[in-house]
């Protein structure tokens, strides 16, 4: 289906913001993520006619502008930048209840988000399919390439047997992340991933991913210890 006028502003708005981001969090990532989660909607039973999927569709291509680990990498302080979705929705005059939903899903679909209590169980299958389809991209292959490109951009240590991995996290805590190494956010994240799915077509795909990491880091360890 021939895209929308919207859809096409919002791809190139994408490339512009997040063309200096590492490939962890690059404009690639807003389209897998796009992607994901158009075909979990319509597993979940969301017709491609309705108003649900452009929520969808917006919410996850726009969900990681102005990221905060961006933003403080670069010294942003600039409160206009949190605003560029806002003031995108109404250059393009979306209608008041369609903007805000797209708003409150990328305010409240984070990890450090749900670390901090702001999601429940009550949560829309829009807000459901677009969280799930950025979690999923974050573990499986493709979560475990990005990140160790995220770690190596942060010159993060790759791995070290005397730094544990964190067993509880505040907001806070999960937000400091200077003394952890790359491998230990597999424990304190990715791996906690598969059970926070919110949707069945979310979780059926995590599993299969999920696996995969465990796969992979039994064989890391196991090079790391010099037994593989």
């Amino acid at each position: 289906m021939e895209k929308s006028e919207i859809v096409r502003k919002a791809e190139a708005l994408v490339e512009a913001k997040m063309k200096g981001n590492d490939a962890s969090h690059d404009a690639a990532h807003a389209f897998r993520v796009r992607d994901l989660a158009i075909s979990l909607a319509h597993e979940e039973g969301l017709h491609h006619s309705s108003d649900s999927i452009e929520i969808v569709e917006l919410a996850a291509l726009l969900h990681d502008i102005g990221d905060y680990k961006y933003k403080r990498l670069a010294s942003l302080v600039d409160s206009a930048e949190e605003n560029i979705v806002e003031e995108f929705l109404q250059d393009e005059s979306v209608n008041d209840n369609k903007r805000m939903k797209i708003l409150n899903i990328i305010k409240r679909m984070g990890f450090k988000e749900e670390l901090e209590g702001l999601q429940n169980g009550k949560d829309s299958v829009e807000f459901g399919v677009v969280q799930d389809a950025d979690r999923l991209d974050a573990i499986g292959a493709i979560g475990i390439a990005r990140c160790f490109t995220f770690g190596g951009s942060r010159h993060r240590v790759l791995h070290d047997p005397h730094v544990l991995p964190r067993s509880t996290l505040s907001k806070e805590d999960y937000m400091k992340k200077e003394e952890q190494t790359t491998i230990n956010h597999f424990h304190e994240k990715l791996l906690k991933l598969k059970d926070l799915m919110k949707t069945k077509a979310g979780q059926r795909r995590a599993e299969r991913r999920h696996k995969f990491m465990e796969e992979f880091l039994e064989e890391f360890y196991k090079e790391w210890d010099g037994k593989a």
